[in-house]
């Protein structure tokens, strides 16, 4: 996903409106930001679509539909071909919106009404229906006009958000604009970036509005885009007296009958990553291969809890549940792992074993652990449902991080990231190849060698889901999406780490 703008800074809907009110405050009149709004998608149109056969834009009553009727008075004006389908009758308008539509009117725009509108043919699409306002689902007549301009097949440039999707979530509220390129005001909405933000808002373009700075004073962001560039720096320069001992133990505890690549790919990962030593505790008739594929990791078999403690006196951090499965075997190495007090990477089946609560009862909220679930993984932690967790993803990660302590990195498109600072981060680099088995061992791998290396387990979050995202992008430069497996990345973060 493709943003472009000044800063890292994500708001809440409701700090937008505050920012905009404000703005208004300082002396900028509302129609003269929303001349200005309409005038920057109209050159972002012509930048990204110079010569145009025709500009339809579907206008709806408030802000966005007033962006849409300047936007349109504006290609008028230059002569371009330009129509307006009407969803909300111009005599319906007030404020600012029936300012837009009479600008539009008075340069003799071709408006309208959607009852007598047909699918466009040509040209490109603007989207100026629905703005961040939208409460509850969209409504039948704007869902028909939605659907409208997704089955046209033309490129459309979706104004501030693409209709139907909800600013501070991600989620869709009934049906959704599905845009190529979204140009955004004032702030970056979060809910622009995660969810379904990523698959329908195509590239983001942000436009401050020449909104004076001390405007976003008061503003303090609720989010924020991760860069890998700036989290690299979290990672100090190696001395040239180093040696392995300086850079952590990592253990690997997993691979129950059946599941034991998903130790190995998560071994490999901490190995690259930087970790000084990684070894595996697993079934013993995992090791041969684990031996084979990377003779570098210390690979153990464990049969029991007991067996495990032994070995707990050597690793600085530990990795639990890739392949880990859900059998006493599984339970014990839990149940071993947890009492140990050691920094611990969870993930896959060892969330699962906790959120049924019998192995852990009594599980305090720790600062030494970081959760990696998916949506699934995350609903049963919280005791709802995936498409709860998928309905408001920030209130998810903060409800996982608030129970269980340390930090959380919530997967998915756009994947939160949240500790104990409290500001959420968002991954905005990654791609659909990663959807497939082993990813999820890739990064906790990552994450643990990250930890072992210094970092904290929030710094170690931040940077390994980036970092994991980032190698993806690379990696499917040369494979492509499809066949895209996860071992093809972990070349790619051992490139990212040395850059």
């Amino acid at each position: 996903m493709k943003i472009t703008a000044p800063d890292n800074a994500l708001y809440s809907t409701a700090q937008v409106y505050a920012l905009d009110a404000a703005a208004i405050a300082s002396g900028i009149p509302g129609i003269q930001l929303m001349k200005r709004a309409g005038r920057a998608a109209f050159d972002l149109l012509l930048e990204r679509f110079p010569a145009p056969e025709l500009i339809t834009i579907y206008c709806g009553a408030g802000k966005n539909g007033g962006d849409g009727y300047v936007l349109a008075a504006l290609a008028a004006q230059r002569l371009l071909p330009v129509q307006v389908i009407q969803l909300t009758a111009g005599d319906k308008l007030t404020g600012e919106a029936l300012a837009a539509y009479e600008f539009a009117v008075q340069e003799r725009v071709n408006i309208i009404p959607f009852a007598a509108a047909t699918t466009p043919t040509e040209g490109v699409i603007v989207d100026a229906l629905l703005g961040i306002g939208l409460q509850g689902d969209v409504r039948p007549v704007f869902a028909a006009a939605i659907a409208q301009i997704n089955a046209s097949g033309l490129p459309v440039l979706a104004i501030d958000i693409p209709s139907g999707l909800n600013g501070n979530t991600g989620a869709v509220q009934g049906v959704v604009v599905n845009a190529e390129l979204t140009i955004t005001f004032i702030g970056i909405k979060r809910g622009l970036l995660t969810g379904r933000g990523p698959a329908v808002c195509g590239e983001v373009v942000l436009s401050d509005l020449a909104i004076p700075a001390d405007v976003y004073a008061g503003a303090t962001a609720t989010a924020e885009q991760l860069h890998l560039i700036d989290l690299l720096e979290l990672l100090p320069p190696r001395e040239a007296d180093a040696h392995k001992g300086h850079f952590g133990h990592v253990m690997i505890i997993g691979g129950d009958c059946g599941y034991g690549g998903a130790v190995i790919m998560a071994a490999e990962a901490a190995a690259r990553s930087g970790a000084g030593l990684v070894s595996v505790a697993t079934r013993p008739e995992h090791v041969p291969a684990i031996l084979t594929r990377c003779p570098e990791i210390m690979a153990c078999g464990v049969v029991s809890g007991q067996e495990l403690e032994q070995l707990l006196s050597r690793p600085s951090v530990l990795v639990i549940g890739p392949g880990l499965g859900r059998s006493p075997w599984s339970e014990q190495m839990l149940q071993s792992a947890a009492k140990s007090g050691l920094p611990m990477v969870v993930d896959a089946d060892a969330l699962n074993i906790i959120a049924e609560g019998r192995v852990l009862p009594d599980a305090q909220a720790r600062e030494n652990w970081l959760f990696t679930p998916h949506p699934g993984e995350a609903a049963r932690l919280l005791g709802v449902t995936s498409a709860d967790i998928n309905a408001d993803r920030f209130a998810s990660i903060t409800n996982i991080q608030q129970k269980f302590g340390g930090a959380v990195i919530l997967k998915g498109a756009g994947s939160l990231v949240l500790g104990e600072s409290g500001i959420t981060g968002i991954v905005t680099t990654g791609n659909p190849g990663m959807a497939t088995g082993g990813m999820g061992d890739v990064l906790s791998g990552i994450a643990g060698a990250l930890i072992a290396q210094g970092l904290s387990v929030e710094e170690a979050a931040q940077l390994s889901a980036v970092l994991h995202a980032s190698a993806a992008d690379l990696a499917v430069e040369k494979i492509g999406q499809r066949g895209l497996i996860a071992t093809d990345i972990i070349p790619y973060v051992s490139q990212l780490l040395s850059e």
